[in-house]
């Protein structure tokens, strides 16, 4: 008694368990899809066949009523209990989100489908042959009809079946093929088209054929006027079908493929987060993942660019995208300004380190961002020196006059932080701008004279004032409304170069540090 009571126990907690799972929409679904083969296998046997041999519900045995009755409860019974044996494994694993430590129940979940459909097409097969058998007792012809019928309606449950379980089954596939989407087991959009085809199209024009064959050889009995019930029903039952098919196909179809679009209208819109969900189990589910790599791959590619025009600059990275990388360069006109901080060598004697690193990083990011808003780039940081160009990789109008723009108000934006002294120098002129290094490893970078002569204008400049000096060519090289904020001074020959630099000083009260 108690064994029976704790049993009893145990299945009345398993029903309210499953309440709260998708079984009970699945088991009424399939109890649907048995009840429309049903209607199907009933309409056949009284309008299918010809007037003569139809079936009508007063013609059934009682014998046959009897059979029909006992195995209804059994196959409801015998469907009930396997599906849920079939779906706890996977209804555990899914509550329960183990999803990465039980593969039978992720395999189990994707062939769900499938196997409740193999359940289905079962209990028909062995409902058909008893009914066949057992009509075979009275008549041949009427175990014949019986046993199309049983197929006609074993084929619509089937095919019903399995597009439901599989729209039902939706969150729990999507779960299992979070992993591993190549392990589909699905039949592809082909056989599914396919399958409805036969069913809707290919089925009753064979069975209008057979009555057309079976009534010229004399089998079924009466005139020609006889069969045209049987096959008007055929052609209604055949439209009615293929109404259903197409509704069901199509959804199948264009459900992911309506999710694909608005997740490629995203992407174009520049959101690389997206990612579909992978829920169907043929190549629509693969084209799902696939679509989720390649936009993986994109995000990817996109962090890539992005890191590599953070070390390069933008106008860099992209050309080296777009054209690739090669050693050697191109002669170009370009301006040229360097900055550097002044005393930097007793800064790090002074302050911790971490402290002279945040300090750095203030005086690159204003570096960056002037020389930026004024068109140029940044080509290298050397300790607390920086170097940037103008005219390179790009072309760029008034080169000169920008890089001398760039120097005034970045001298007046790093007065404003306080704490550093500065020295800019600027130049301009032509250079061989390129990538220079080794095919393994190379740089982009501006190789000439104006560089050189940028390096040691910043080295007077900071005994200057203004801490600020150019080159009198890069002045004259620049336009006439930034040449007016820059006069012309003396000559002095720069260590290194052998001839004579004009120096060009900004108009601008002498630098205040705090």
């Amino acid at each position: 008694m108690v064994e029976q009571r704790s049993r009893w126990s145990k299945v009345l907690h398993l029903g309210r368990w499953l309440i709260h799972t998708p079984w009970p929409i699945l088991a009424l679904d399939m109890l649907r899809a048995n009840l429309v083969g049903a209607l199907f296998t009933f309409a056949f046997l009284r309008f299918g066949m010809p007037l003569q041999d139809s079936i009508s519900l007063d013609e059934i045995t009682a014998l046959n009523q009897v059979i029909f009755a006992g195995y209804l409860l059994i196959a409801m019974v015998i469907g009930g209990y396997a599906s849920i044996q079939l779906s706890l494994p996977v209804l555990l694993w899914h509550r329960r989100r183990t999803r990465l430590d039980n593969e039978a129940a992720r395999r189990r979940a994707l062939a769900l489908p499938s196997l409740l459909t193999v359940v289905n097409a079962a209990l028909w097969v062995v409902g058909g042959t008893l009914f066949t058998l057992v009509n075979m007792t009275v008549s041949s012809k009427n175990a014949f009809i019986v046993a199309i019928a049983s197929a006609i309606g074993a084929m619509v449950t089937c095919a019903l079946s399995y597009m439901q379980a599989e729209k039902v089954l939706r969150p729990i596939t999507v779960a299992a093929m979070a992993n591993n989407p190549e392990d589909a087991i699905a039949p592809s959009v082909t056989t599914r088209i396919t399958v409805f085809w036969v069913i809707s199209v290919v089925a009753p024009m064979a069975v209008i054929i057979g009555l057309i064959v079976l009534h010229r050889l004399g089998i079924f009995e009466g005139d020609s006027t006889g069969l045209e019930r049987p096959i008007l029903w055929m052609a209604i039952s055949a439209l009615a079908f293929s109404v259903i098919a197409i509704a069901r196909v199509v959804a199948a179809i264009n459900d992911p493929i309506k999710q694909l679009r608005q997740a490629q209208a995203k992407v174009s819109e520049g959101d690389l987060n997206v990612a579909v969900k992978i829920y169907d189990g043929s190549d629509l589910g693969l084209l799902q993942a696939g679509f989720n790599d390649m936009v993986a791959d994109l995000r990817e590619r996109q962090q890539l660019r992005n890191l590599f025009g953070r070390y390069v600059g933008e106008d860099v990275a992209r050309r080296a995208i777009e054209q690739g990388t090669e050693l050697g360069g191109e002669e170009r006109y370009v301006g040229v300004l360097f900055v550097d901080i002044v005393g930097s060598t007793r800064l790090a004697v002074n302050r911790p380190p971490r402290e002279v690193v945040e300090l750095l990083n203030q005086f690159f990011r204003v570096v960056v961002a002037v020389v930026g808003r004024h068109g140029g780039f940044v080509n290298k940081f050397q300790g607390d020196a920086a170097l940037a160009i103008f005219g390179a990789p790009l072309d760029l109008d008034d080169f000169a006059g920008r890089a001398l723009a760039a120097a005034r108000e970045l001298r007046t934006e790093l007065e404003a932080l306080g704490d550093t002294d500065i020295g800019i120098g600027v130049s301009a002129g032509k250079a061989i701008a390129g990538h220079i290094g080794a095919e393994q490893r190379l740089e982009y970078t501006v190789i000439g004279d104006p560089v050189n002569e940028a390096a040691r204008l910043t080295e007077l400049a900071k005994d200057e004032p203004t801490r600020v000096l150019g080159s009198a060519r890069a002045v004259f090289l620049a336009s006439h409304q930034e040449a007016e904020h820059w006069e012309i001074g003396e000559g002095v020959e720069l260590r290194g170069r052998g001839i004579e630099t004009l120096l060009a000083r900004p108009h601008m009260e002498p630098y205040q540090r705090d």
